[in-house]
Parts: structure tokens; C-alpha cells; sequence
């Protein structure tokens, strides 16, 4: 039994969780899920109550149906995909090595979702959230800039900020943060996307999944962040994997 008095949160003593977890339903707009994400979560920062937490919303994402249980399988792929530990070192994948097993197996089944076919952006958050669990660090916070269709790196040979950029607005590298703008008269560089035959390792798997799961478009996007840019500023040519890597390792 969990001795929640014991434990912190954001906000200090955690005995107002088990509440929270009680009264929240699957609804992402259910405002319990704000406060538990405030608290457990707090801009990307994670307690002693955090973790605890971890076997309470496995069970609750046990519980509900596939495409009900994405909020609890969310709030606990942030919780551990999180480095910001300022009260402790614990690896949740150890300690809670069971509970790892158990939500790989109900992200799974969340990806599995037919609705998900018409709903990208919870697609790229699910697996996103699956790799959390499985331990690949880095992309489990990270893959959600397919969504955003864009990643703000250092140039690793000079350092300026480059938005690799990918999606509605062409793909190409540049300096400009306004570069939606139509009057923007700020340098863009074309993208060198990977072949899809040379993807290997994480990159690979990725785009075939995202082929076999009908989602080409997220698929094509990967060919960018897992291909070439050139700085828009001294012309360096890099790795993009390798710069978001380097900026959030």
C-alpha cells in the first residue's frame, strides 16, 4: 500500500493523487488530467509521487478500452521519459520493470486503433509514448515534431539556431523563426531526405511501421528528420537525427 503522505509532488504533499486518479475519466478534456500532469509532470519535471503513480495509471490504462486509455498511457510515457529528476536518480525502468512490460502491451493495442487511421497526431503521441516505455531515449519526448513538422537545432559547425522544417510550409532549413510568413525574405535551404532503402536501426523501424500502420505521410516526414540539412547560415551539411540527439541528450 502506497503511503502517499510520505510522497511529493510539484505542489508538495501528494496525498490529493489517489483523488485525482479515482475521479478522472478517459475525456483528454476532463480537467483532472491537468491537475495530475501539473503535479506529477510539472513542465516536463517528475517526484517522488511521479513514479508512484506509474502502477495506478497501468491499471487504469488496463482497464479501459484501447482508444480510451490514451491519457493515462500519455501522462505515464512523460513521467518516464523524463531526466529532470531534482529529487532523485530512480530509473523506472527498473523499478517498476513490470509495469514497463505491461504498458508496451497497452500502447500496442492502443495502436491498433482503427480510429487512429484519420488521427496522425495521436498516432505520432502513441508512438512516441511506446518508445518512452521501451527505454529508447531521446525520441520518446522528441518524436512529437512530426507534429509540429518542425525541429529547432544548433548548426553543429557554427551554432546558429536552424527550424529544420518538414510539412505544410516546404522542407527546408533556415534561420527564420517567421519562416510561415509570406513575406519572409530570410534563406531557405532544401532538406536532403534519406532514401528509404538506406533507413536502418531506429530510423528503419519507424518508417515501416508507419507504412504497415497506412500512415505514409508520417512516414515520408521521417525520411526528412532522419536525412541531411544545411545550415542556412555557414552552409554546413549535417545529420538532423544528430543534432535533435545532440540538443536534448
Amino acid at each position: 500500500m502506497t503511503d502517499w503522505s510520505r510522497l511529493h509532488h510539484a505542489y508538495g504533499t501528494a496525498e490529493d493523487v489517489p483523488g485525482l486518479l479515482d475521479a478522472v475519466g478517459p475525456d483528454a478534456q476532463d480537467s483532472g488530467w491537468d491537475k495530475l500532469w501539473s503535479r506529477l509532470c510539472h513542465q516536463g519535471t517528475v517526484y517522488s509521487a511521479s513514479y508512484a503513480a506509474l502502477p495506478p495509471l497501468t491499471e487504469m490504462a488496463r482497464q479501459w478500452s484501447a482508444a480510451d486509455r490514451r491519457m493515462p498511457l500519455y501522462l505515464a510515457g512523460s513521467i518516464v521519459a523524463s531526466t529532470d529528476q531534482p529529487y532523485g536518480d530512480e530509473d523506472p525502468q527498473v523499478t517498476y520493470a513490470s509495469q514497463m512490460s505491461d504498458l508496451v502491451q497497452l500502447t500496442e493495442e492502443a495502436l491498433q486503433d482503427p480510429g487512429l487511421a484519420d488521427d496522425p497526431t495521436n498516432y505520432v503521441d502513441l508512438l512516441g509514448t511506446l518508445l518512452s516505455f521501451e527505454g529508447v531515449e531521446i525520441w520518446g519526448e522528441q518524436l512529437d515534431g512530426l507534429n509540429d513538422e518542425e525541429y529547432e537545432v544548433p548548426c553543429p559547425s557554427c551554432s546558429a539556431e536552424n527550424f529544420i522544417v518538414f510539412g505544410k510550409y516546404g522542407f527546408f532549413s533556415t534561420t527564420d523563426s517567421m519562416y510561415m510568413e509570406p513575406s519572409t525574405t530570410a534563406r531557405q535551404v532544401p532538406l536532403r531526405p534519406q532514401a528509404p532503402a538506406a533507413l536502418d536501426g531506429l530510423a528503419e523501424r519507424l518508417y515501416s511501421r508507419a507504412l504497415a500502420d497506412d500512415h505514409p505521410n508520417i512516414a515520408h516526414k521521417l525520411t526528412y528528420v532522419f536525412g541531411n540539412a544545411q545550415c542556412a547560415e555557414c552552409d554546413a551539411v549535417f545529420g538532423v537525427e544528430e543534432a535533435i540527439v545532440a540538443r536534448w541528450d
